[in-house]
């Protein structure tokens, strides 16, 4: 069978050249929708099931009800419509540094655009999630009850060199003042659980896990794994 790829987007970015394209997959026998950024591969609508439990994750570990959540990162969007899903949920901000992801999604391009989109809880923002952690939260906004962030490959291994500090103890303490009394903070990475970056979480949260989610690999045949950090805000 030959793949044929249809080129939805390209555009240069400040951090390389993105392309979102659509093709069917001999595997599986359905259409999916890919993401690359120059010659790296960023995420597949293939392999969505760890960016869905980030959101189930992170969201799990939150107490009560009308949470407002933070996502990091909006990719193909599956973070952002699983915590959506969560009925306690009244306001979702998503934050990209990139325009053109954001214009996907107002192009209703990819599957959960329009879900994403048409919810009045959504609002997305074309920003550096980094840079937003960096500074200091205004003085009149409450915290958020969560923060799911799902942008680099690991903590050790990150798009842009310039993300690096975020993992850091005073990293995730600056993180740490952006959340809401007992808020929770929860990170995707495609490395297994790093033994260092949760003694460096377990310094400024509480409740921490490193949650190993399997899912099947219908390219492989096999079974593939993802992690999802969780931590819970100590003020």
């Amino acid at each position: 069978m030959i793949t044929r790829f249809e080129e939805l987007d390209w555009q240069p970015t400040p951090i390389g050249d993105l392309m979102l394209r659509r093709r069917t997959e001999p595997a599986v026998g359905q259409e999916i929708y890919e993401v690359k950024l120059g010659d790296e591969y960023l995420m597949s609508s293939l392999f969505t099931v760890a960016e869905e439990e980030l959101a189930h994750l992170g969201l799990a570990a939150v107490e009560g009800d009308e949470l407002s959540v933070l996502v990091g990162g909006l990719g193909l969007g599956y973070t952002a419509v699983a915590a959506l899903r969560d009925e306690r949920v009244r306001a979702l901000t998503v934050i990209d540094r990139l325009a053109a992801v954001i214009g996907w999604h107002e192009r209703m391009l990819l599957p959960v655009s329009s879900e994403l989109v048409g919810d009045a809880r959504t609002t997305l923002v074309e920003d550096d999630f980094f840079a937003v952690m960096r500074a200091a939260p205004a003085e009149d906004r409450a915290g958020y009850s969560a923060i799911l962030l799902d942008v680099d490959h690991s903590p050790r291994h990150q798009l842009d060199p310039t993300h690096a500090d975020l993992y850091s103890s005073d990293g995730l303490r600056a993180l740490d003042r952006h959340l809401a009394p007992r808020g929770v903070f929860a990170l995707w990475s495609d490395d297994p659980p790093d033994d260092d970056f949760m003694a460096r979480m377990n310094a400024v949260f509480d409740d921490t896990a490193a949650h190993v989610v399997d899912f099947d690999n219908p390219v492989t045949g096999g079974v593939s794994s993802n992690t999802v950090y969780v931590g819970r805000s100590r003020s």
